[in-house]
């Protein structure tokens, strides 16, 4: 899920006073008056950082792309997989999928070179792409929230609601609105160049003009993209859990009841955790530093790069969250890395809905 570039590189590259670096940089002055432009200690650390940044952010790339496109893959080419449920998962991968892609490398270039060498009109739309697959990826999380807890508080009368068409109207709607409101982000970010070391450099920036706000912009990223759609899987979840373990009068469940509703109240509290630890330190350090509140030294550095890797590790792990878990995915998985004719799922009589649900009535195998 997707962070502006601009706001978190670094500054190691960092301006003279005055220059468009040294306003992106919270304190960035007293870091160059204590080290001076050419000091040693500046060298050293952008020496590391430009090691460091390309080896662990080339490893997250290539893992979400591998993982991701494999989940794309195998639900296409399985047509006994398609379902809502897997309409959905498919739709994260792609959201995920395009993330990688558009701010993986490009947030590295940011990192490592003096110098945006993809022009200005790119600059615009890399940004934007960023925030629209961060959305996507987010809200189809929601989206999958929401199709859960219908299918467990609800599962006799949302039947005629979670259906395969429903969920593609639902994943086009999602982007539609994701695509058109995040609009203002391209206007607001370009290339800046600025004077440095006797060079002229340059960065995608977010640009402070017109109505164009940073600390406003970082805001409204922090809560569209992670309080509101964060309070509504909580939400949803608390609801499912409460439907789950709620037992009728006088009613005892079976050992495998228990079992089946233990593994899905971890399952939730993993998906939960994952989402909201990957994506919190760099929301704080956005914020932060669109307020003039982060100071610039080796320690926030190295915290910054820490939790920019936080933040797209969430795309590698979300096929082993919501796709590789499933026993199904995993046997489709394993008949298309054979290569072999995709044969039925199971073999013998399909489970009914009746025996696919709990004692009380619930259905656990949804999660």
């Amino acid at each position: 899920m997707a962070v502006p570039m601009s706001e978190y590189t670094w500054c190691s590259n960092a301006s003279a006073l005055g220059t468009r670096r040294s306003e992106l940089c919270s304190n960035n002055v007293t870091w160059l008056e204590e080290y001076g432009s050419g000091g040693v200690e500046e060298w050293a650390l952008e020496r590391v950082v430009s090691t460091v940044v390309p080896v662990f952010f080339g490893l997250i790339g290539l893992a979400g792309l591998l993982g991701n496109a494999l989940v794309v893959l195998v639900v296409s080419a399985n047509p006994g997989m398609r379902s809502t449920t897997n309409l959905l998962i498919i739709n994260l991968a792609v959201a995920d999928l395009l993330f990688v892609v558009f701010c993986v490398p490009f947030t590295a270039t940011d990192y490592v070179m003096t110098q945006w060498p993809f022009g200005d009109a790119w600059c615009k739309v890399v940004q934007y792409l960023i925030v629209v697959t961060a959305h996507a990826s987010i809200y189809t999380l929601v989206l999958m929230s929401l199709d859960r807890y219908l299918a467990v508080v609800h599962p006799v009368a949302s039947m005629g609601v979670r259906t395969e068409k429903n969920a593609l109207k639902a994943i086009v709607f999602t982007w539609l609105v994701i695509v058109s409101s995040a609009m203002p982000v391209a206007l607001c970010h370009g290339e800046q160049q600025y004077w440095h070391r006797g060079h002229f450099q340059s960065s995608c920036v977010f640009l402070e003009e017109g109505n164009c706000q940073r600390p406003a912009f970082q805001l409204s990223f922090l809560a569209t993209s992670y309080a509101i759609p964060l309070a509504l899987i909580c939400g949803l979840y608390i609801r499912l859990l409460a439907r789950l373990w709620r037992n009728a009068p006088g009613q005892r469940l079976s050992a495998e009841s228990r079992k089946g509703k233990r593994r899905v109240t971890r399952m939730v509290l993993v998906v939960v955790a994952a989402f909201a630890v990957c994506w919190l330190p760099i929301h704080v350090i956005l914020v932060l530093k669109s307020l003039g509140l982060y100071e610039i030294s080796h320690l926030t550095v190295t915290a910054q790069i820490v939790a920019h890797i936080l933040a797209y590790t969430n795309s590698c792990i979300n096929p082993l969250l919501y796709a590789f878990l499933s026993s199904h995915f995993r046997r489709a998985f394993r008949r298309a890395a054979c290569c072999g004719p995709p044969p039925p799922l199971a073999t013998g009589p399909q489970p009914t809905k009746s025996t696919r649900t709990n004692t009380n009535g619930v259905c656990t195998d949804v999660l």
